[in-house]
């Protein structure tokens, strides 16, 4: 799926935005910043849960789909159902499938295809676009 800012359910301003947004999560979230590698205290979390996006709260991924990469980021070989939207990111000389909330297209990670079974994919996601609701 390949959206623009205005497609979104929940759009805001940048100044909106920032107000509600750590730094982090805003260069993450809507300047398609990544985090560097080992420093999300998410990329260790196994409890059961849900992982919402920090923008909106939409829930994204499934504790029952995250795995230990050994990336250093969050990953998961599969989201919710309908809850991410993707684009192509020709950034950095390379071809990437970027991965969005479909809701407010907050920027999540990128998706790949070195995943374990069932799908064989990989969604690399950064932990400041996410929040991990426990239960």
């Amino acid at each position: 799926m390949t959206a623009s800012k205005n497609d979104f359910e929940i759009t805001k301003t940048e100044e909106e935005w920032r107000k509600i947004l750590t730094p982090e999560q805003f260069n993450v979230l809507r300047k398609h910043g990544t985090e560097r590698s080992y420093t999300s205290p998410l990329d260790k979390q196994y409890a059961k849960g849900t992982y919402v996006c920090a923008g909106c709260e939409l829930p994204l991924f499934s504790s029952d789909t995250k795995f230990n990469s050994g990336t250093g980021w969050p990953s998961f070989f599969s989201p919710i159902e309908g809850a991410i939207g993707t684009s192509v990111d020709r950034s950095f000389f390379m071809t990437r499938i970027e991965v969005h909330c479909c809701r407010c297209g907050g920027h999540l990670g990128h998706v790949f295809e070195d995943g374990p079974a069932p799908t064989g994919q990989r969604y690399c996601m950064n932990g400041a676009a996410l929040k991990f609701i426990p239960g």
